[in-house]
């Protein structure tokens, strides 16, 4: 007698979901168990135009943004480590700052996880400053960690994003796809965009832009239904292009995907990085 796999009887299953009847029966069960924070892991509902168009549809049970107490907390397990996808930025870092850069501009850094984790694997040189730009409570709890952790007072946070204005690298770890603005917004809005960019886990679609909900969980519970950008590939490169940046290196990781219940087309399968450097 012949058996069926586990995955075949997965793909059956997905198959069976996928058709109109069962679809249409299926979504609002979706959607229930979505907002009810019974779903496992960061789960994902919903496929929009745009941030504004998502957060309205967000269950209100949670915050649609990482502006509350218990964000300062989010990566305490990460600030004397890193992890595996760090890497390719650890080795950047160290090029450009051999090469002279001292400012960096960490977009959405939190109360400071890379530069705390990446200060055991890299010797910051004399004249370093690290400026965290994050929300209002996050920024709060980063100023109140550095008085105690900080003692050279390198690290730094700002509630204004405008102030990347002049900095020698602009690092993005993970923050593009919670943002209410795109990237070529933030750079096109400065007189003096920073030299480098230094992009990290930020998914892309290999041909869709849009907007989806995430189900942010910390130690199994739900925090926040936050809108979830993701852009096509063409549009990241062409929107970097126009603000006057050319890629200088590019990566994958595999470690992270995206899969939106009943949109089979708007899967991601990996994470992308970049270093980009402005062409003049």
């Amino acid at each position: 007698m012949s058996t069926v796999s586990s995955g075949s009887l997965r793909r059956v299953v997905r198959g069976v979901a996928e058709l109109p009847l069962i679809r249409s029966l299926a979504k609002p069960v979706y959607r229930q168990l979505f907002s009810r924070d019974v779903l496992p892991g960061n789960s994902y509902c919903g496929v929009f135009a745009s941030v504004d168009e998502a957060r309205a549809n967000a269950p209100e049970s949670l915050p649609t943004s990482f502006d509350f107490v218990q964000s300062g907390d989010l990566y305490n397990d990460r600030l004397d480590s890193v992890v595996g996808t760090d890497y390719p930025i650890l080795f950047w870092l160290s090029q450009l700052f051999a090469a002279g850069c001292r400012t960096v501009f960490d977009l959405g850094g939190n109360v400071g996880t890379s530069y705390y984790g990446f200060r055991h694997h890299l010797d910051y040189p004399e004249g370093v400053r690290w400026l965290i730009h994050d929300v209002p409570m996050v920024v709060e709890a980063g100023r109140r960690r550095a008085e105690r952790q900080d003692p050279e007072r390198k690290l730094q946070f700002t509630g204004r994003r405008e102030d990347v204005d002049g900095s020698d690298i602009l690092l993005c770890g993970g923050v593009l796809q919670y943002l209410d603005y795109t990237l070529a917004e933030l750079l096109r809005d400065v007189p003096d965009p920073p030299r480098h960019i230094l992009v990290n886990m930020t998914p892309l679609h290999p041909e869709h832009s849009f907007v989806t909900l995430q189900r942010v969980t910390h130690h199994g519970a739900g925090i926040a239904n936050c809108p979830y950008r993701i852009a096509s590939v063409a549009e990241f490169i062409a929107g970097t292009a126009s603000a006057g940046y050319a890629v200088v290196d590019q990566w994958q990781s595999f470690e992270r995907y995206v899969r939106i219940p009943f949109e089979p087309a708007h899967a991601v399968d990996c994470y992308y990085g970049f270093h980009l450097r402005r062409s003049d």
